[in-house]
Parts: C-alpha cells; sequence; structure tokens
C-alpha cells in the first residue's frame, strides 16, 4: 500500500482538475496512481510533468525506441518498479525483448551512461562519459543528462512513497530482479 494515496474523486480541487485536464490533452495517456498523487501539490505535478517536453527532446536525439529503453535502463538501475514497469510495457508492446535488446556497441553505450548515472549518483567514468559524448553534440549531452536526472527524480518519488504500480501496468512486471 502506498504511503501517500493518490486523490479521490471528491478531493481533487479545481486548480489540480484543470492541471490534469491539461495534462490529458497535451499529452493524451492518462492521470496515473504516480500522477494522482503528485495532484496534492500542484507546483510539484506541474514540475514532475517537465518529464515529457524532456522525454520528447530525448526521442528526438535517440529515436522513439532509444529513449524508451535510455528511460527504462536509468529506471532499472534506480531500482524502480513502477517506471521500469511502465518502460517494459513499451518495450514489450514494441515487440521487444527488455532483458535482451537488439544493440549496436554504440546503443549499449548510452543505455550504460543513462543506468551508471542512477547508480553512481552521476559519478560517471571518464570512459563511458566520453564514448557517450563523441556522439553527441553539448547540447544533446545536457538534454540526456537532464533527462536522466528527472526520470532519477520521477523513480525517487516512486519509491519514497511506495506508489502502487497502476492496474494496466500490472502484466508487465519483472519477475527476475534486474528488471
Amino acid at each position: 500500500m502506498a504511503r501517500i494515496q493518490p486523490l479521490t474523486t471528491k478531493e481533487i480541487s479545481p486548480p489540480v482538475k484543470a492541471a490534469f485536464e491539461r495534462h490529458v490533452q497535451d499529452y493524451g495517456g492518462r492521470i496515473t496512481n504516480m500522477k494522482s498523487t503528485l495532484g496534492r501539490s500542484l507546483i510539484a505535478f506541474e514540475a514532475y510533468m517537465q518529464w515529457y517536453p524532456l522525454y520528447s527532446e530525448v526521442e528526438k536525439i535517440l529515436g522513439k525506441r532509444m529513449a524508451s529503453l535510455y528511460a527504462h535502463s536509468i529506471s532499472c538501475a534506480a531500482d524502480c518498479p513502477l517506471c521500469s514497469t511502465f518502460f517494459r510495457k513499451i518495450i514489450i508492446d514494441s515487440g521487444e525483448t527488455p532483458e535482451k535488446p537488439d544493440l549496436t556497441e554504440a546503443q549499449k553505450n548510452i543505455l550504460d551512461f543513462g543506468s551508471s548515472i542512477a547508480k553512481h549518483k552521476g559519478n560517471i567514468a571518464d570512459h563511458l562519459y566520453n564514448s557517450v559524448a563523441s556522439q553527441y553534440s553539448e547540447t544533446e549531452m545536457v538534454i540526456l543528462i537532464s533527462f536522466a536526472g528527472i526520470m532519477i527524480a520521477t523513480n525517487v518519488f516512486n519509491n519514497v512513497i511506495e506508489t502502487e504500480i497502476d492496474e494496466y501496468l500490472s502484466g508487465y512486471r519483472s519477475t527476475m530482479k534486474y528488471c
């Protein structure tokens, strides 16, 4: 059971309801357990929802497939059941196995980079940083690193409050320790 419960319909204030509606209109999808819990603070909800435009930039840099794998690698390294399950769903629904994606060396490096940021709190070995930085511009690196930070913040939020995995994700949970 989550330490902080998502808002009930009766608890949603008009400003939060408007923010939820804007979010669904702008990005599609749904108001998940995490988003509904964040709705207890409008400013927290709005801050965390900046994940979406940043993720869009990551997709432009890496492509949809690698953006999902990158976010998954970060969430797995941060040991976040909710976020890793969310990305497992995307990966599985696209026809791939999350544990064994077919990757080039450069793609492996970007996933190792993302997971290392989470595992080592941003203390990345020079060889790993340099291998990724040689493939991307400084602007792209700022986006990739910033996204890793907001992904980790999302992982931390969900881990601290033990956000329950949404029902639509339940069939995608990993049975392995490493997601």
